[in-house]
């Protein structure tokens, strides 16, 4: 699929936005000029292959999404890349338990991981897996990922998956974009 240099650059300008960043302030960050960012944002050119990875971070994305303008391409069955179930996502949720298990919940690989997933995810991990309602919160979002990395999900598992019906919408309000409803 071709890039779209204005639906990029639009893409680009919320994003900066929504970081609060300034044109010369994104600029700076990646050495550029504040008018090659404004050449970007109004899709005059697209940023150098380069500088992606580094404008990627700096807008908390990744390079696919600043290609596509924010829009992920629909997937057909044979694209998905892996066939991924509801009771997976479950068991690897699980695995941050049984690592405080076997490594103790005040070793550095327990806080490392617990505190790294929610540093990222913004949100307290130890109080989302203490709880079933937000422990099925986090199997959603490990789904969603998931889908977004390339697998498939059934959707007969997935409306079978999930104890709270609320967090199946959830998936499949965001996995509908990958042909998965």
């Amino acid at each position: 699929m071709p890039v779209d240099p204005i639906k990029a650059g639009r893409h680009i300008h919320a994003l900066r936005r929504a970081q609060g960043l300034t044109q010369n302030q994104l600029g700076d960050r990646l050495h550029v000029s504040f008018q090659a960012v404004s050449k970007w944002e109004r899709g005059e050119t697209l940023p150098d292959v380069n500088l992606l990875p580094d404008l990627a971070d700096a807008l908390s994305t990744t390079v696919d999404n600043i290609l596509n303008g924010g829009e992920r391409p629909m997937k057909t069955p044979e694209q998905y890349t892996r066939t991924a179930t509801i009771a997976q996502m479950r068991e690897g949720i699980a695995c941050f338990d049984r690592i405080g298990e076997l490594l103790g919940k005040g070793g550095f690989f327990y806080k490392g991981a617990v505190g790294g997933a929610g540093l990222k995810m913004n949100m307290d991990m130890e109080e989302m897996l203490a709880d079933d309602y937000l422990r099925e919160c986090l199997i959603s979002e490990a789904a969603i990922q998931a889908v977004m990395d390339g697998a498939y999900f059934d959707p007969e598992d997935v409306r079978s998956g999930f104890v709270h019906q609320h967090w199946a919408d959830m998936f499949f309000e965001h996995a509908k974009k990958f042909g998965i409803e």
